[in-house]
């Protein structure tokens, strides 16, 4: 398989291989696309829009984000939050095959979570007891009761990652294991926790448990499909698996005949694809990909597909960043054109271009391409002008070409 077949396999499989449909985004197309992704990542970076907003947007174009609150906020829900790459939205039917990462919780969750139970069992008691009573619940609500009962001191400032509150601490630990779930998120984004009962569908509530090696081998295979070809390592890295059970379930698929192995022009380590992906003629979609895109997440696959550096620079010093703080690959037909350090100036309503540089890709029409793009962002984020700024050996003609259009 040549490289240029392998990329237009992966755009294929994301769903990004053509140009976006001219017509209404409805609950079903868009739980559709989530089922192609299999899940969307959470994250609290806002520069622009939420991380798991993004996706949706790159493949369907502007869309009522509300589709998104509904399906994971209102019952029967068709999205729920749990660990799968990181914080994600997922299917309701791929929940029960992450059941074995929420009983492992002491193996597969970080330090401060995993300790939560033999560290505050007295506060993890109370917090269960607050929640089947109060829930839909917040942690900031939770930690008030805590606080009046003497069960805790001050909240912190930023109540984030070690400085979190003994009450969000105790919620992540049974977000972890299951035991709770996120009801529906405030407009501040803080989950509203509630009894795992209480939020999913029955099917799904009472459906027989999955065996760990199956659903291992399940995800995997999900992972796989997702990616169109890959390594064992990229189809890993999408459910986060590791360990001898994702090892046994890669011989047990290739035995199977899902995946078959294959030489891509190029590509060093093993390499497999999907029996079910497609190698289509061409791809001539256009769209900016955020940095918690599934497309991206690899950024050693994306460097092997595409031929570009990308790394997300957000926790990078100002003066090390190449590229910028939070910057989208502009995908342009099956080549990434352009890297745009992108922020919604939301007091401004200006969609800022901080910078914005070439790469190996970028042709005489990718200044046109990535205006009209920017211009259906700008738009789609509320947003009334674009504004380019200098950085960047792309910044000239981009600007350029923005002062010579106007939005639709």
């Amino acid at each position: 398989m040549s490289n240029a077949q392998a990329r237009r396999v992966a755009l294929r499989a994301q769903a990004l291989d053509r140009p976006r449909r001219d017509a209404p985004v409805t609950m079903r197309r868009l739980t559709a696309t989530v089922d192609r992704l299999n899940l969307l990542q959470i994250d609290s970076v806002n520069v622009l829009a939420r991380a798991h907003l993004m996706p949706l947007y790159s493949r369907l174009g502007p869309y009522d984000t509300g589709l998104l609150d509904r399906a994971s906020g209102r019952s029967p829900r068709r999205l729920v939050e749990t660990w799968a790459h990181e914080a994600s939205y997922v299917p309701v039917g791929t929940y029960p095959l992450l059941a074995w990462r929420r009983r492992a919780a002491q193996q597969e969750a970080w330090g401060v979570i995993a300790a939560t139970a033999h560290a505050h069992p007295v506060e993890l008691d109370l917090v269960r007891s607050l929640v089947t009573q109060l829930g839909p619940v917040t942690a900031g609500r939770i930690h008030a009761e805590l606080e009046s009962a003497g069960r805790a001191g001050s909240r912190p400032r930023e109540d984030w990652g070690w400085n979190w509150s003994v009450a969000k601490r105790c919620l992540e630990y049974m977000f972890f294991t299951g035991e709770v779930l996120s009801a529906r998120r405030t407009e501040s984004f803080e989950r509203c926790y509630d009894l795992a009962e209480r939020v999913l569908p029955p099917a799904v509530r009472n459906a027989p448990p999955v065996p760990d090696d199956v659903a291992v081998r399940r995800l995997l295979e999900l992972g796989a499909r997702a990616h169109g070809v890959g390594t064992a390592r990229c189809f890993r890295d999408y459910f986060r698996l590791r360990g001898p059970a994702a090892a046994r379930a890669l011989t047990e698929l290739v035995d199977d005949g899902t995946l078959v192995p294959v030489d891509v022009q190029g590509w060093s380590e093993p390499t497999y694809r999907h029996r079910d992906a497609v190698v289509p003629r061409r791809a001539d979609g256009a769209a900016l990909l955020s940095p918690f895109d599934p497309l991206v997440w690899e950024r050693r696959r994306l460097q092997s597909l595409f031929d570009v550096f990308y790394r997300i620079e957000i926790y990078t010093p100002a003066h090390r960043r190449r590229l910028g703080y939070y910057v989208l690959p502009f995908l342009e037909g099956d080549r990434i054109s352009a890297m745009v350090d992108l922020k919604a100036d939301r007091g401004g309503r200006v969609l800022r271009v901080a910078a914005s540089h070439r790469t190996g890709g970028t042709g005489a029409d990718t200044p046109g391409r990535l205006a009209d793009e920017l211009w259906t962002l700008a738009g789609w984020s509320g947003l009334d002008d674009v504004v380019v700024e200098p950085p960047g050996d792309l910044s000239d003609a981009l600007r350029a070409t923005i002062r010579g259009t106007t939005p639709d």
